[in-house]
C-alpha cells in the first residue's frame, strides 16, 4: 500500500516549544511527513534529545534553536534560525493550575504573554513572507478549555480564548493569499502538562495521583487518553496541500469528550 503523500516534502517548518509533549509530536509527524523542521525549546538537553528522537523516526535532519517562544529574545533568535517558515506551530506551555482567587495582575499578564501575545506575534512575524510566497499554515495549539471551560484552569481559560477571537478575524483575512490558520484543541493527551493537572485534581479530592489519573480516562468516551501522536498526525494533515480549505477553524480533538454540538 502507498504512504498517503501530505505534499509537504522541502516545506519549512518551524514548531515553538518542541522539545517535548504535543510540540514534540507534531514536529516529528511533520519531519516523518518530509518537511525541514526546526524545533524549540527552553531546555538545551531536553531538546536535544528531542532532536535525536525525531531524526531517528524521520531520516531528516531537524534544526534545533534553543530560546523561550514567551519572550521577544527568544522569538527574535528562533526568527534567525528560521525566518520564512513555510508553515508555522505556536505552542507554549500553559499557565498552572489553580484558584483564581490566589491570582493576581503579575499571574495573569504571564499568562496573557505566553499563550495569546506571542504566538500572535509569531503570526505577525511570519505571515507577510507567507502571504508573498502565497501559501503557508498557521497552526495555533490552544486547548480544548477554549469550548468547554474547567475551573482549575482559569488563566488557560481566559489567556487562550483571546488568542481564540484573534485568529477568528485575521484568517479571513489571509485566506485569499493561499495561508490558513487553525487552531487545535487538545483534550487529555498524555503529556506533563496534563499531569501536572491530575497532581492538582488529586490534592483538590484528597486522592492519589493514580486515582486522579484512572477518573480522566474513565470520563472520557473513549475510556483512556489521548497518544500526543495522534495529535501529531492531525497537525500534519491541518498543515498539508489536502487541507487548504480548512480555515480558520478551532479543530477539537478529545476522544469525544466535548458534550455539545458546535
Amino acid at each position: 500500500m502507498k504512504p498517503f503523500d501530505l505534499r509537504l516534502a522541502g516545506r519549512e517548518a518551524l514548531v515553538c516549544a518542541s522539545s517535548n509533549g504535543l510540540g514534540k509530536a507534531c514536529a516529528s509527524a511533520l519531519a516523518m511527513a518530509g518537511a525541514r523542521v526546526t524545533i524549540n525549546g527552553r531546555d538545551e538537553q531536553r531538546l536535544l534529545a528531542a532532536r535525536a528522537e525525531i531524526e531517528e523516526l524521520s531520516g531528516e535532519s531537524v534544526r534545533a534553536v534553543v530560546g523561550d517562544v514567551t519572550t521577544q529574545a527568544g522569538r527574535a533568535e528562533i526568527l534567525r534560525a528560521c525566518p520564512e517558515p513555510d508553515i508555522l506551530v505556536n505552542n507554549a506551555a500553559g499557565p498552572p493550575p489553580g484558584d483564581f482567587e490566589s491570582w493576581g495582575e503579575a499571574e495573569w499578564m504571564a499568562a496573557v504573554g505566553a499563550n495569546m501575545i506571542s504566538p500572535i506575534q509569531m503570526i505577525r512575524a511570519t505571515a507577510p513572507t507567507m502571504r508573498r510566497k502565497g501559501w503557508g499554515r498557521v497552526v495555533n495549539i490552544t486547548s480544548g478549555s477554549v469550548k468547554a471551560p474547567l475551573p482549575l484552569l482559569g488563566l488557560s481559560n481566559g489567556a487562550r480564548s483571546g488568542l481564540t477571537g484573534f485568529v477568528a478575524g485575521i484568517a479571513r483575512e489571509l485566506a485569499a493569499s493561499g495561508v490558513t490558520i487553525n487552531n487545535l484543541l487538545p483534550g487529555n493527551f498524555a503529556t506533563d502538562r496534563l499531569r501536572s493537572y491530575a497532581a492538582a485534581l488529586a490534592k483538590r479530592d484528597g486522592v492519589s495521583f493514580e486515582e486522579a489519573w484512572r477518573r480522566l480516562e474513565e470520563a472520557n468516551p473513549a475510556k483512556r487518553i489521548g497518544d500526543p501522536q495522534e495529535f501529531g498526525s492531525i497537525c500534519a494533515f491541518v498543515c498539508s496541500e489536502h487541507a487548504a480549505y480548512i480555515n480558520g477553524q478551532n479543530l477539537l480533538i478529545d476522544g469525544g469528550a466535548y458534550p455539545g454540538v458546535f
